[in-house]
Parts: C-alpha cells; sequence; structure tokens
C-alpha cells in the first residue's frame, strides 16, 4: 500500500429511526461525482446516524445542562473518575470513555445520543446491506470521537467494524532494519476512522466517508470489541 485517497459521501441528509443506513450509503455514493462503492473500499460511518438510525436517541430536559447524567450512570458499569461535571466511565461495551459516550452535539435541542447496543453488530448489518443493494465487497467502520490519556484533544476512533481488521499483528515480523518485532500490534480500524474523519469534520453535514487503496490483507473478518478493546486484566491502569 503506498496510497490512501479518502473522500465523504454528500448527500446523507437527517436520519430518523428505522432508516435503512446501507440503502442510504450506496444511493449517496451513487449519485456522487465519482463516489461510487468499489470492491475493497473502508465506509466509515458516524456512530451519530447509526445511533439514530437505530433509535438510540433518549429526551432530556433541553433547559436542564445536566438532565443527561442518570442515562450516563446507567449506560456505565463503572465509574473511573469524576471531575466537576465530567465523568470518565467504563460503558456496557467495555470502552473508557468522558460520559459514557452519550453526546449531545448534531442531536435536536432536548435530546441526547446514546452509543449504539453492539457497534460490531451495526457494522455487519451495514456492510451485508451494502452487498445486497450496490454488489460491493467493502469493510465497514462506526466511528466515534474519544479522547486520549495524558493527551490534549479529540480524534475519532472505531466503536465497530465489520469486514476489515480490528489489529494487524506484526509481532514476528522483521523492521526496516531487519529486527523481530516483539510487541507491536497496530489499531488500523482506529487510523482509518482517525482519516476518514478528517474529510467528515464535526460539523459539515457528512457523516459518512470512504477510504480507497487500503492494504487487502486487512480486509478480514474483524471485530473492535474483541480485537481492540483491552480487557481489565492487562490494564495497568484499572
Amino acid at each position: 500500500m503506498s496510497r490512501l485517497s479518502i473522500f465523504g459521501i454528500e448527500g446523507i441528509g437527517e436520519i430518523a429511526g428505522g432508516t435503512n443506513l446501507a440503502d442510504i450509503i450506496a444511493a449517496a455514493a451513487a449519485s456522487g461525482d465519482d463516489t461510487a462503492l468499489h470492491d475493497g473500499d473502508v465506509v466509515v460511518v458516524t456512530q451519530k446516524i447509526v445511533s439514530k438510525a437505530e433509535n438510540r436517541l433518549v429526551a432530556i430536559d433541553p433547559n436542564d445542562p445536566l438532565s443527561h447524567k442518570p442515562l450516563v450512570e446507567q449506560e456505565s458499569v463503572r465509574i473511573l473518575r469524576r471531575r466537576g461535571e465530567l465523568i470518565i466511565s467504563e460503558t456496557t461495551h467495555g470502552f473508557v470513555c468522558a460520559n459514557a459516550g452519550i453526546d449531545l452535539s448534531n442531536v435536536e435541542r432536548g435530546w441526547a445520543a446514546l452509543l449504539p447496543i453492539d457497534s460490531d453488530r451495526s457494522a455487519r448489518r451495514i456492510r451485508d446491506g451494502l452487498r445486497h443493494r450496490a454488489g460491493v465487497e467493502v469493510g465497514v467502520i462506526i466511528s466515534d470521537t474519544f479522547g486520549r490519556p495524558w493527551r490534549r484533544g479529540v480524534t475519532d476512533v472505531a466503536i465497530g467494524c465489520a469486514g476489515v481488521a480490528g489489529v494487524v499483528d506484526l509481532r514476528g515480523t522483521p523492521d526496516a532494519l531487519g529486527r523481530e518485532m516483539q510487541v507491536t500490534e497496530v489499531a488500523v480500524v482506529d487510523e482509518l476512522a482517525a482519516a476518514a474523519e478528517l474529510v467528515m469534520g464535526k460539523s459539515t453535514g457528512i457523516p459518512v466517508a470512504v477510504v480507497r487503496g487500503v492494504e487487502p490483507s486487512w480486509l478480514r473478518n474483524g471485530s473492535v470489541h474483541d480485537e481492540v478493546v483491552r480487557r481489565p486484566s492487562e490494564d495497568l491502569f484499572r
């Protein structure tokens, strides 16, 4: 792999509960200027439209800026830290993130978006739908914005995937100088999610992007839950 191209899919529009995302994505991609999906593409879909399509919006008091906090407790299996209004918790999925991933941005006032119940399953559903609707074999990533410990700023990461590796294990292979790598495991779904966010942005209304030119060996069965989420027994900080 020497070159990647990344482009956003425009024309998705507002997503309502029960929307078939694969149909919407395939149609929007086909109607764009040279954006029709190809075999081997990786389609990155933001968590927000997946949550909307899967009816994961919950009504909150629009006049109370803290009215979503009970939802944080509900969606968490463990609270790790509190500081003022910020809660760092572990979700039922095993993600450690701010406010259990509950988001108020890019949803109507008075509503909060919860994470999909099973984002790997959501990705599989979209992938299967794109195969049926567009006749293509693609990988699918569900992305969301997370902060990182000890680093400022946010970046997009994968919270679900299908048809693309979660982690590529390079242990036992030689580095550029011929030394055998001992610990290198690359979270390629996070790298692809972060790259796709550069063309989607936070306020452009482009919730889907396509990464083209991905290394073919990465296009296999994958799972964020099984490959990327670190188990507590392996964690030095929990």
